[in-house]
């Protein structure tokens, strides 16, 4: 049985002699596991517990050591354990394609015992630094998405808390905007675009598609009834204040941030399909795919939403509306992509309904 204290080491090596040399090289020190053929070599490195380190023949019958070591980097299970060829060659070509298929080191027959040891030590204390390093690249990584999140999400909730009534605005439009782009990604116009880091990449800027109303004044964000046309105007330029100011942070995170993503969604949601929408009346695929996306889920939620100036619809209503703006409001493919999962939509809708009366009526419109 290993000794699992010890790192171990896999010798593979369809010579029982040189197997024999290299255990007693390293016994002392490491758990030894040996494999006389490429096949066993494999699920040994498979298999729990993992060698740390592989010491790799490369002239043996069947599948010879290159064989081996491309399938070892090939496994994401096995890509990571370093590789030390140990050959009887010695020219330099069949060395360089040793160490462009990932073998770390090279250990030349006939064995010097001392040596052995000593090269098997550094590359796995270079290892052992490796995955500390990747560790800590991990727990930052981590970190830094926690602190955008959070920061995404303390942005939005200032713009919403001017609003108590629609808190669950927030969560309901991202989840919208996601179950919408994966749907979306199906079709062959958005397929290339909708990978899946975009996707996630939509789902985390969704949230700030309305902080740009945090400038406007609560006379007007907060009125029942119509605006009034200098109203309106006003009410229009949340778009904006929502653009630059992302804009701003997006100059200090450079140009790959996702806040270009968030940028895009808040200043052109408001945009149509036909040209006939705000702030800059662009017109089909001149809008940002992310804030047509965005369009149908935030009127959906405003449509089944109670607002102060409005009651809520029923979702199936909802539909209905979200539908006969096909080709004039919404992109057409969009919105068949969204006829296809509304009861997706509902879901949502229910899950994050902002009172239990109107996850009720929710629930209500979908038994009708």
């Amino acid at each position: 049985m290993l000794n699992t204290n010890k790192p171990r080491v896999l010798i593979v090596d369809d010579t029982a002699v040189n197997i024999h040399v290299l255990m007693e090289a390293l016994k002392d020190e490491y758990s030894i596991l040996a494999a006389k053929d490429g096949e066993k070599a494999l699920r040994l490195a498979s298999s729990e517990p993992q060698p740390d380190i592989i010491l790799l023949d490369i002239m043996m019958p069947g599948m010879d050591g290159y064989e081996v070591c491309a399938k070892l980097k090939e496994n994401p299970r096995t890509g990571n354990i370093p590789v030390i060829f140990i050959t009887a060659l010695t020219e330099e070509d069949e060395e360089a394609r040793g160490l462009a298929l990932g073998a770390v080191d090279y250990i030349v027959k006939p064995f010097r015992p001392p040596l052995v040891e000593i090269r098997v030590r550094n590359q796995l204390e270079l290892k052992k630094h490796r995955d500390h390093l990747e560790l800590l690249v991990k727990e930052r990584t981590l970190e830094l998405e926690l602190t955008r999140e959070a920061t995404i999400e303390c942005l939005a909730t200032l713009c919403e808390c001017r609003d108590p009534e629609t808190g669950g605005h927030i969560k309901r439009t991202q989840n919208f905007v996601k179950a919408l782009a994966v749907e979306a990604a199906k079709h062959p116009r958005f397929t290339t675009y909708l990978g899946a880091e975009v996707i996630d990449l939509l789902y985390l800027s969704a949230p700030l598609h309305d902080v740009g109303k945090v400038g406007v004044p609560d006379e007007i964000l907060l009125k029942p009834g119509s605006f009034s046309d200098e109203q309106f105007v006003e009410m229009k330029k949340h778009t904006a204040y929502g653009h630059d100011t992302l804009a701003k942070a997006e100059e200090k995170l450079g140009g790959n941030s996702f806040l270009c993503l968030a940028k895009e969604i808040a200043y052109s949601h408001h945009e149509r399909w036909d040209g006939e929408g705000y702030p800059l009346g662009l017109k089909g695929d001149e809008i940002p795919l992310g804030a047509r996306i965005m369009a149908i889920a935030d009127v959906y939620d405003a449509i089944i939403s109670r607002r102060v100036y409005k009651p809520p619809i029923p979702h199936g209503e909802a539909v209905g509306m979200i539908m006969k703006g096909r080709g004039t409001q919404f992109d057409p493919d969009l919105c068949d992509a969204f006829l296809n999962i509304s009861d997706k939509f509902l879901a949502i809708a229910m899950e994050f309904a902002d009172f239990e009366k109107d996850e009720k009526r929710v629930r209500d419109s979908e038994n009708r």
